[in-house]
């Protein structure tokens, strides 16, 4: 573990992200100590070695709170009351100026920086946890104008030691930030999700892969989101306004045939598409896509990864659908463009099945 931290490291809720924080910490060589209001939880992660039981006599260096957004600004008041004067306190909640305002007055602010990975998963409790969670990810860091540059590094040092890599904004841009590129795709996937809850098995058998990409984080607790969301409301609600602006456009165009101005907002989607970083925060590149029949048998992934890495064709982007009525799926991968035929031609001479 960094020299940052010389204590051990608190991780208070031990859930998906804490015990995943937990994990990392201790594959980096930290003392990890774990609280949880569930005894269930804090028995589930320590019997995954994410940490032991914290006991009165733990004097941590770090404590990380990891608990669900309506308690976060009573948890980081709690932390910082029960710790020592060289204790330095962070939080990995979804929302940064909430939390930091009920926390601001407090005597010891300081020594609490919030930050929040940008890593997840639709599945909750520490049996989902993963030390590799946040490995590559990006994870905000949230000063505020009076917190201690000594707790700043420290934060930096967990975040490093979970293989993150560390985005210094200040708490408004981390909300404003998060409203756009999570919590309004979550709750417009969920609204998009609830068209299909009571359709008709006839209507749902048409079923394919964009409509599983579309509605894919939707299948997070809704109890957790509906606190997220809240908890960022003003920026949530601006960006809710800009896309109802848009929804009426898109009506309007719909129920007039006005193909024109329907063109027009699909145009101004695909450019956003093309706004989200591409491979390690670069620019996005053109890819092309190779399909590939697989036989829905155990190893066929495998043989045909390995063919692929054979190949010498790097992959850049892999999806999986099914045949409904064949045990078979579909496997796209998207390879560099100019390199698609040379990947065709070479799983083909393997004997793959491949669509253009």
């Amino acid at each position: 573990m960094p020299e940052l931290i010389p204590g051990p490291v608190e991780v208070v809720g031990a859930g998906l992200i804490g015990t995943s924080i937990a994990l990392a910490c201790r594959r980096a060589g930290a003392d990890v100590v774990l609280s949880d209001t569930s005894p269930e939880h804090l028995r589930t992660a320590t019997g995954l070695g994410a940490g032991r039981p914290r006991s009165e006599e733990d004097r941590p260096a770090l404590v990380v709170v990891a608990v669900p957004p309506d308690h976060l600004g009573g948890a980081i008041s709690a932390a910082l009351d029960a710790a020592g004067e060289d204790t330095v306190v962070t939080d990995v909640g979804s929302v940064k100026a909430a939390p930091l305002a009920e926390v601001a007055s407090h005597p010891a602010a300081s020594r609490y920086v919030g930050s929040h990975p940008m890593a997840g998963s639709e599945r909750s409790g520490p049996l989902a946890a993963s030390a590799d969670l946040f490995t590559g990810r990006p994870w905000a860091i949230c000063r505020h104008d009076g917190a201690a540059a000594t707790a700043v590094r420290r934060v930096v040092a967990l975040v490093e030691a979970c293989g993150a890599v560390p985005v210094m904004l200040t708490p408004a841009e981390h909300d404003k930030a998060v409203a756009r590129t999570s919590h309004v795709p979550h709750l417009l996937a969920s609204l998009v999700a609830g068209t299909l809850a009571g359709a008709a098995p006839e209507h749902l058998a048409l079923t394919g892969q964009g409509v599983r990409d579309v509605t894919r984080v939707a299948g997070g607790d809704p109890a957790l989101y509906s606190q997220i969301i809240s908890g960022n409301s003003d920026a949530v609600a601006g960006l809710l306004r800009e896309i109802r602006n848009r929804l009426d456009l898109a009506l309007d165009a719909v129920a007039a045939g006005d193909r024109a101005g329907l063109e027009s907002l699909l145009a101004h989607g695909l450019a956003g598409t093309r706004a989200i970083p591409g491979k390690h925060g670069g620019p996005v590149q053109p890819v092309a896509a190779v399909h590939v029949a697989v036989p829905d048998h155990p190893g066929e992934l495998a043989r045909l990864f390995a063919d692929v890495g054979a190949s010498g064709v790097n992959i850049e982007d892999v999806r999986i659908d099914h045949d409904p009525g064949r045990p078979v799926g579909l496997v796209e991968l998207d390879v560099a463009e100019g390199r698609s035929e040379e990947l065709h031609a070479a799983l083909e001479a393997k004997g793959w099945v491949t669509h253009r």
